[in-house]
């Protein structure tokens, strides 16, 4: 809101300094600092709070170093997570940009999801926490949901370089190399490491007949979901020792805002030759403030860790991420950016489906790692954990830097 206030003091009184508000660039910086107090100074409390609540973390004996000295710590610290969030984006973006409404949907419908399978867990004495059909019932219907609202709704747009039809040039004048046509609804993704690397949906289904285009959505809304469930389950699974998770997300989080970032700015759209999404920059405000949140989270979660984000955190935390990747038409490239969500997952396939193979044919289960998700298997062969934390830290930088190459890698 107070970017509306501050619009409103520029407009009326010419207040010095109010146009500051104007700039996203101003306000990302600004919410990632209110988003970092926030976590930092109002996160003891809340896990003062959660203590006298008796909200601990109830640890299975999977025999690793170091389980028992983690029970009856604080779980839940999601809220954190989530509150550190919304209330510094609620001040700073424009709360009529769709780009803004979808992601306060994704972090308030997830972050239910997440809550109510720790109160479970927690305050119902039930190890199993929500039911695994529930929680893909809530992954599905916001995948459906945001699916729906970027094939139908008219903000959703891109921008493309008009193209003289005669020689096939880019249309050139005099303040700019390019000229961008009007704003399309377009079903357009990017694809990674590709020269021409733009994949349209539509040429999924329209390539029987062109009409069949408008149909488009029977496509792109299910792998909407599927992307959804899959990262957010992905985000879930790599939370499993102190500053795993939120650590790891922090880099996933800050290269997302770079694509946003320039995704949103004709120029730098122009410059990079990447899709223009307009609006779309407004999401770097409220993505800073998820990786102050993040950031500000982990001067608790590192290890030892004081509280565990539990599925609060972990499952909004994917679908978080999963959302901003599509909304800035990069959702092919997560399983290099988010290759630590899916290692994590794939190791758990490969592991259960792996047992369950061998047990059939020899009688006897047979395991590839010592234990699953991945990270659990390197604590197994006598790694301290906060040494594996680091070496995944790295691996994600090395993504990102990846993740970022592929802007002119092609």
């Amino acid at each position: 809101m107070l970017y509306y206030l501050f619009k409103y003091l520029e407009e009326e009184y010419n207040l010095p300094g109010a146009s500051l508000f104007g700039f996203i660039t101003f306000r990302a910086a600004i919410a990632f600092v209110l988003s970092l107090g926030f976590s930092t100074i109002y996160g003891k409390r809340i896990i003062n709070f959660l203590q006298r609540q008796q909200v601990g973390e109830t640890v299975r004996d999977l025999g690793l170093d170091g389980q028992a000295q983690k029970a009856g710590t604080p779980t839940m610290g999601g809220i954190i997570i989530i509150l550190a969030t919304l209330i510094p984006a609620f001040l700073l973006c424009q709360m009529d940009n769709i780009y803004v409404v979808m992601l306060f949907i994704t972090t308030i419908w997830m972050g239910l999801i997440g809550f109510t399978d720790d109160y479970i867990k927690i305050f119902k004495k039930d190890k199993g926490g929500l039911k695994g059909v529930f929680k893909v019932i809530g992954q599905v219907g916001l995948g459906a949901i945001i699916g729906s609202i970027m094939f139908f709704h008219d903000g959703i747009t891109i921008k493309e370089k008009r193209v003289n039809p005669v020689n096939a040039q880019e249309f050139v004048t005099q303040n700019s190399p390019v000229e961008f046509g009007p704003a399309i609804k377009s079903t357009k993704t990017t694809i990674p490491f590709v020269k021409n690397n733009e994949l349209d949906y539509s040429s999924l289904i329209d390539w029987m007949n062109p009409a069949l285009a408008n149909w488009a959505w029977l496509i792109f809304i299910p792998i909407v979901i599927v992307i959804v469930t899959a990262v957010s389950n992905g985000a879930n699974l790599t939370d499993g020792i102190d500053g795993l998770a939120a650590g790891t997300s922090s880099i996933v989080v800050i290269t997302l805002a770079l694509f946003a970032w320039i995704s949103g700015n004709i120029v730098f759209s122009d410059y990079l030759n990447v899709m223009y999404i307009p609006n779309s920059g407004e999401m770097v405000v409220f993505i800073t403030a998820f990786a102050g949140a993040l950031v500000g989270f982990l001067w608790y979660n590192t290890f030892p860790a004081q509280i565990f984000m539990g599925d609060t955190g972990s499952l909004t935390i994917g679908g978080i991420i999963a959302v901003l990747a599509i909304a800035t038409r990069k959702e092919l490239l997560i399983p290099v950016l988010c290759g630590i969500f899916l290692m994590e997952n794939l190791s758990v396939m490969m592991q259960v489906s792996w047992f369950k193979y061998t047990k059939n044919k020899y009688g006897e289960g047979r395991r590839i790692f010592l234990m699953s998700p991945l990270h659990h298997h390197y604590q197994k062969r006598g790694i301290h954990e906060s040494k594996i934390v680091v070496r995944f830290w790295i691996v994600g930088i090395l993504l990102a830097i990846i993740s970022i190459v592929t802007l002119k890698v092609r």
